[in-house]
Formats: C-alpha cells, sequence, structure tokens
C-alpha cells in the first residue's frame, strides 16, 4: 500500500516522504531493527537529503525511529504502543464528548450525520481510503467542536499515526465484507445518539463502547 495521495493535497515533498516511510513502518513493510540510510531514502524518492533528514526526525519524534550516526534505527509501533495511542484517544474523546454533553451545538449533530452518508457512501463504491478519511474527520469534527485548546493540541501530536492505523485498520475490515463494515457505522451512530441524549453518562458509556471495540479490531489488524 501507498499513501494516498488525495490526502496529501498541498504536502510538501518531505511531507509526503514522512507519510510514505510512517506507513511502511507501521505496517512492517520497513522491519523492526532496519537501519534506514538518507542517502538510500533519498534516492528512493527522488529527493535531496534535507527533507529526509527533517522526516527521520519527526518519526524519530513520533517514537518510530532511533536516530544514529550512521543514519536511522527503525523501531516500529509495538503492541504496547498501539494500545497507549488508543489509551490518550480515549482519554481525548471522553473528556471532549461528555463536555459537549452539557452545550451541544446543533449543527454539530448534522456534521456527524454528514461525515455518516458520506462513509455509507464510501462503502457502496468499496473505497477503503475515503471510508477511513471519513473516520477520522468525524472524531476530529467531534474534538474540534469541543474548544478546548490543550485537548486538540494533544490530539494533533498523534494525529498523523492515528491516520495511518486507521487506514491500515480499515482496509482489513473492508476485507470481511459488508457486514463488518456496517458494524464500524453503526458504531458511529451510537456516538452521536449518545451525544443527543445529553446526558454525560450515556456519553461516557457509548464512548467506553467504542474504544472497547476499536482496540479488538486493532489487536486483530496490527
Amino acid at each position: 500500500m501507498r499513501y494516498p495521495a488525495a490526502w496529501l493535497q498541498g504536502e510538501s515533498l518531505g511531507e509526503y516522504i514522512v507519510s510514505e516511510l510512517r506507513l511502511q513502518i507501521i505496517d512492517g513493510a520497513i522491519p523492526v531493527g532496519e537501519v534506514l540510510s538518507e542517502n538510500r531514502i533519498a534516492t528512493q524518492f527522488g529527493s535531496s537529503r534535507s527533507p529526509v533528514r527533517d522526516a527521520f526526525k519527526t518519526l524519530s519524534n513520533e517514537g518510530l525511529l532511533r536516530l544514529e550516526r550512521m543514519g536511522a534505527v527503525v523501531l516500529g509501533l509495538s503492541q504496547r504502543d498501539m494500545d497507549e495511542l488508543y489509551d490518550v484517544r480515549y482519554l481525548i474523546e471522553s473528556f471532549v464528548q461528555e463536555r459537549l454533553s452539557s452545550d451541544l451545538p446543533e449543527q454539530l449533530i448534522m456534521k456527524l450525520q454528514q461525515i455518516i452518508d458520506k462513509m455509507e457512501l464510501s462503502a457502496k463504491h468499496k473505497d477503503h481510503v475515503e471510508f477511513a478519511y471519513q473516520d477520522l474527520s468525524f472524531h476530529e469534527t467531534i474534538i474540534i467542536e469541543a474548544n478546548h485548546t490543550r485537548m486538540l493540541h494533544l490530539w494533533k501530536s498523534i494525529r498523523q499515526i492515528i491516520m495511518t492505523v486507521l487506514l491500515l485498520t480499515t482496509e482489513e475490515v473492508f476485507s470481511h465484507g459488508h457486514e463488518r463494515i456496517e458494524t464500524v457505522i453503526e458504531k458511529h451512530r451510537r456516538l452521536i445518539r449518545g451525544l443527543e441524549s445529553r446526558d454525560s453518562e450515556v456519553v461516557a458509556d457509548e464512548v467506553k463502547l467504542y474504544f472497547d471495540d476499536s482496540r479488538q479490531t486493532l489487536h486483530k489488524t496490527l
């Protein structure tokens, strides 16, 4: 799999290199322990060494690489790393959704329903890339709507890895057919119904159910 070009519109070559390497590391195409050299990666992408060096720094900050004098050693994303990422996602989303339950903007529900319509359309066309993008948009829309600067900053710090993981898990979900895809869509409908209840306990229960199921999918896929 290559990183979807549509997700990178307006991005620089350096950002493309980061995204592609991140995808290859997380899906195991570049194995743990492999040493990446700036020259080899620059040749692979037809770039100078400068954007590759910046890409290595970004991936090192994300914990996917360890920088050494001879290049960068691939650390990958362990199961523990995955669990910790989803712990952070759960903390963010449980907080923002409970925050919104007491002051729910009507336009938020409309936006979320429109995103679900797009998810259903992508499922109909068997487009797992667009489905994954809309899935990410669903959660990001809620986080942005909560209007909490620090939570949004925390979300942005893990967004790129989450986007990559979501792309891979969605491809796996699509391989199991329409019933499994519909289950994912229904999980998102339940989150909307939780928000519409304006009951913080109902919201908390729905978010927990969502992430319990998401973890199971993650463990089966990566």
